[in-house]
């Protein structure tokens, strides 16, 4: 709830609900992971968003506010994770099979890090719209070794940058990614809410969308975008960067 960019954003309405209730509404169709977890803050003023994930259906860990490192292995250890999924809470629309996809790939690999959650390597994704997939073993690591405190706060730079598409420490931390099915191939696509702007956006998505098929998928965003949006506004969504 404490966004600078976007004050209260986890629950500014999208079609009659609060942002993240519609992001656990799609979450929750994921058929790979065990446990659900909304890992938010301590905080007072995130007592909301604990309380909504319980109604939800999920659970509530509560941690540090700006050391998500911690926030994540601590998290980690009390549902007892071997893997842990990482969606941040401002992407609006994840794509329930496309996190599946990636669980399946990471598991099959040998990889610590693997990632569809935005373009990586070249994979095509748009951005918004998969996950992260990290050894436990390998967060722990971070989490034991990482004393640079914008690693601290953004889990992934402990081992990928979407900035430059590099892995942090290949040989410790091996990264891996999957390639987008070419149907929904659209890395140019931004599926975030940190501003304003992205904020108005995701509301017309959702408005015209989800009364029309509210478990509706990447492709069908894709022909709204195309189609309806930007022939009615002419604009596009800017990207911002991980």
């Amino acid at each position: 709830m404490g966004s600078t960019r976007l004050p209260g954003k986890s629950m500014l309405d999208l079609a009659g609900a609060p942002l993240l209730a519609r992001i656990l509404e799609r979450v929750r169709r994921c058929v790979r992971p065990h446990a659900v977890v909304v890992a938010t803050t301590a905080k007072s003023e995130d007592d909301v968003l604990a309380e909504l994930a319980v109604r939800g259906g999920v659970a509530a860990f509560r941690g540090a506010e700006s050391d998500l490192l911690d926030r994540y292995y601590r998290a980690g250890v009390e549902y007892g994770a071997d893997l842990v999924v990482r969606l941040p809470a401002d992407n609006a629309t994840p794509e329930p099979g496309e996190i599946d996809r990636i669980i399946d790939f990471h598991e099959r690999s040998s990889f610590a890090f693997t990632t569809n959650l935005a373009q990586a390597f070249g994979n095509g994704y748009p951005d918004g719209i998969g996950a992260e997939v990290m050894d436990f073993a390998a967060l722990e690591a971070a989490w034991r070794s990482s004393t640079d405190p914008r690693k601290r706060e953004h889990v992934h730079l402990n081992f990928f940058d979407y900035v430059s598409q590099t892995a942090a420490e290949p040989d410790r931390y091996p990264v891996g990614t999957i390639a987008c099915p070419p149907e929904f191939a659209r890395p140019d696509l931004v599926l975030d809410v940190n501003t304003r702007a992205q904020y108005e956006f995701m509301v017309e998505l959702y408005n015209y969308l989800y009364p029309r098929n509210p478990t509706f998928h990447i492709t069908e965003i894709i022909d709204w975008y195309d189609n309806v949006y930007r022939r009615n506004t002419g604009a596009a969504i800017g990207h911002v960067g991980r």
